[in-house]
């Protein structure tokens, strides 16, 4: 049986801080029941695998006997700057609830103990938007502005809805009836709004879980917008393996190294959830060293740092093991054909119109048929078509319309 100590360290171990730690203490020491923890995800751009860092974290919560809640925010996506399209915002959201899913599944979390939510589902009700209008009469532009500024997208001229966008993301935990909300640390400016304002409307406090963020592969935030920063959840072997092979890994280098950070975030504690200790094996040519195991980051960080463990055989070895997690979230996909279906819905492939370019006439080109000739501006006469001298035409043609332009002037007069 997990002792109370046991279920705090493994709700805390990996986060990079935690708000309010003695209301979570509390919880599980003195009044002894799960807590309730929610993670909310804006289906926007598609879920790439840095989504593995919260779902190896969920796995842990339900470890310790916490109850989970997935917010499916749909409406935040709409909100967020319009990244998400009201019609593709549906879509997207049950997209996202199978992507989820199947990362859960994949690394061997039971999903019966999940609950997912739509946020539409209840942020339309009465008291919902009543909440909404009371904590805008309370809170000022500018803390709103303030707290969305790492997660809501920026733009020159900022909508309204920006910053609406966290006043609601605050309201969730307590219409969401949870003691904790989880997410990255990129959150924190709307987690300490929430810590302010809900006990101004007379809602208690809660407790504030965060993530560090894991690099890209391009080096900095892992981005959906930013193809090469991110590996899709279904792209093929071959694209993995391409994309790791061109991803951000200096020698020596650990500090933002995307590659490092999902050995440390994601690979580790994976292989504690399945084993029960934390394992990773880097194949390697006897030549340079033979295979090598690591059973902490700190080992591996430490031959990365020395050169003892060199960028190719890290590279290829996270590939590997990234592909086999993967196989069966891409199995699943080209068995269910639904999932198929939703996912060509909520992420329709733009087919742009080529428009044909018309060449200038007068400057050599001869067009091949009348039609074209005709729009750009040559005569067209039985099967002939003439062409202008270019330069010379014009002069001629201003000519012209000066004259015209004189003799209406003194007609008039």
């Amino acid at each position: 049986m997990t002792t109370p100590e046991e279920k705090i360290k493994l709700i805390t171990q990996n986060l990079q801080e935690v708000l309010r730690p003695e209301i979570l203490k509390d919880i599980v020491e003195v009044q002894q029941r799960p807590v309730k923890i929610y993670w909310g995800t804006a289906p926007t751009g598609r879920p790439h695998c840095g989504y593995f860092v919260p779902m190896v974290k969920l796995a842990e919560f339900l470890k310790a006997g916490c109850e989970i809640t997935v917010l499916l925010a749909d409406i935040h996506a709409f909100l967020d700057n319009m990244k998400a399209p009201l019609e593709l915002v549906g879509f997207r959201s049950t997209y996202y609830e199978k992507v989820v899913k199947a990362i859960l599944t994949s690394i061997g979390v039971p999903i019966d103990k999940l609950r997912f939510t739509l946020g539409s589902s209840y942020q339309k009700s009465e008291q919902y938007v009543m909440d909404t209008w009371r904590l805008c009469s309370i809170c000022s532009e500018h803390d709103a502005k303030k707290a969305g500024a790492e997660v809501v997208k920026q733009v020159a001229s900022p909508l309204l809805s920006g910053l609406i966008y966290p006043l609601m993301q605050a309201l969730d935990e307590e219409h969401l009836g949870v003691d904790a909300q989880f997410g990255g640390v990129d959150q924190r400016k709307i987690f300490a709004l929430a810590g302010e304002y809900l006990p101004k409307l007379g809602y208690k406090e809660r407790v504030h879980l965060m993530n560090p963020m894991v690099p890209g592969l391009a080096g900095g935030k892992m981005s959906a917008s930013d193809p090469n920063s991110k590996i899709d959840l279904l792209d093929s072997k071959e694209v993995v393996n391409t994309k790791l092979k061109k991803a951000h890994c200096a020698p020596k280098e650990v500090e933002g190294n995307g590659v490092i950070g999902f050995v440390e975030f994601v690979l580790f504690p994976i292989s504690a959830l399945a084993t029960g200790k934390p394992e990773f094996t880097v194949k390697r040519p006897e030549k340079d060293g033979g295979d090598v195991t690591y059973t902490s980051i700190e080992q591996l960080k430490a031959d990365y740092t020395e050169d003892k463990l060199w960028p190719q055989h890290l590279k290829a070895a996270v590939s590997e093991k990234l592909n086999d997690i993967l196989d069966p979230i891409r199995k699943q996909f080209d068995e269910d054909k639904e999932w198929q279906e939703i996912a060509a819905k909520a992420y329709p492939v733009e087919v742009k119109a080529k428009v044909k370019k018309v060449k200038k006439i007068g400057t050599g080109y001869v067009a091949k048929d009348k039609k074209t000739a005709a729009k750009a501006g040559a005569e067209v006469e039985g099967s002939e078509v003439k062409v202008g001298g270019g330069e010379q035409d014009e002069k001629k043609e201003k000519k012209t319309k000066d004259v015209v332009a004189d003799e209406k002037h003194w007609v008039e007069k």
